[in-house]
């Protein structure tokens, strides 16, 4: 079986559907537990903690961007499931002149409805996924109905810190804040900005929003920027519901609207 992924590469599955699949992307490795592929796949990365029980029982392969090459061609898999963006280019093109590589690339909520849709293709999960898409669309769209007509908030997306670095434009994170009715403050530059102290209160944000991932801000960091830019309220988000764009997706548009209501109360 041929099959093209995000990246346009052609990819051949000697194996269809395949019967031993290492995921090197946690989002993505959630969406192959929720497909019920519990058997098929066989490794996944350190940082694919979603499901639990995978991340104790599944053999690890290294992280996502440091994998042990050796341990996956121990695996032996028929198929490989990478990102353009989570995974190193040099160590997916040296899996891929062993095994079939799929690469994704997603950069906004159609690039990971599509991918939805095409992995369940690629797995032999065509009609669950199909559906899953749909019903993440459906999602989305009452989000946006319900956020239709009010101001959009202020908001500043922060990933890291020392330095501090943002969500810009031409990111997954800045596609879910304008579904969810945000106007992220940065989103003119383009993907993840280093940013300074000064130049976050000219672009007078309504809100802080500080993500748990990649660095885990924390209560200790909220009472920081409240000493820095003492005018702008900051919050806690939930990294994986902005930014994972697997089957999180299913439960991403509730919690935006819990988030959004926090939020407005947070600004005034």
């Amino acid at each position: 079986m041929e099959f093209t992924d995000q990246l346009g590469r052609q990819i051949v599955l000697h194996t269809w559907p395949p019967r031993r699949i290492v995921s090197l992307v946690p989002s993505q490795t959630e969406l192959l537990a929720d497909l019920g592929l519990e058997e098929e796949v066989v490794g996944i990365t350190k940082f694919c903690v979603h499901p639990g029980r995978w991340f104790r029982t599944k053999t690890r392969v290294g992280g996502t961007k440091k994998l042990h090459l050796d341990r996956i061609e121990a695996l032996a898999p028929d198929l490989v499931l990478a990102n353009k963006e989570e995974n190193e280019r040099a160590r997916i093109e040296a899996l891929a002149a062993r095994f079939p590589v799929w690469v994704s690339d997603v950069a906004n909520l159609e690039d990971a409805l599509d991918m939805i849709r095409r992995v369940g293709a690629l797995t032999g999960r065509e009609a669950p996924a199909v559906d899953m898409a749909t019903r993440i669309r459906e999602g989305f769209a009452r989000l946006r109905q319900a956020s239709s007509g009010q101001p959009p908030l202020r908001v500043a997306y922060f990933i890291w810190r020392n330095p501090w670095m943002v969500a810009g434009g031409g990111t997954f994170i800045q596609s879910v804040l304008k579904a969810a009715g945000f106007h992220n403050v940065f989103a003119e530059r383009p993907r993840y900005p280093e940013v300074t102290i000064e130049e976050v209160a000219q672009a007078a944000p309504d809100v802080l929003l500080l993500s748990s991932e990649p660095f885990p801000f924390g209560e200790k960091h909220i009472r920081e920027l409240a000493e820095l830019l003492p005018h702008i309220p900051a919050v806690l988000v939930d990294g994986q519901m902005c930014s994972w764009y697997g089957s999180r997706l299913l439960y991403t548009p509730d919690y935006l609207a819990r988030l959004q209501q926090r939020l407005v109360g947070s600004a005034s």
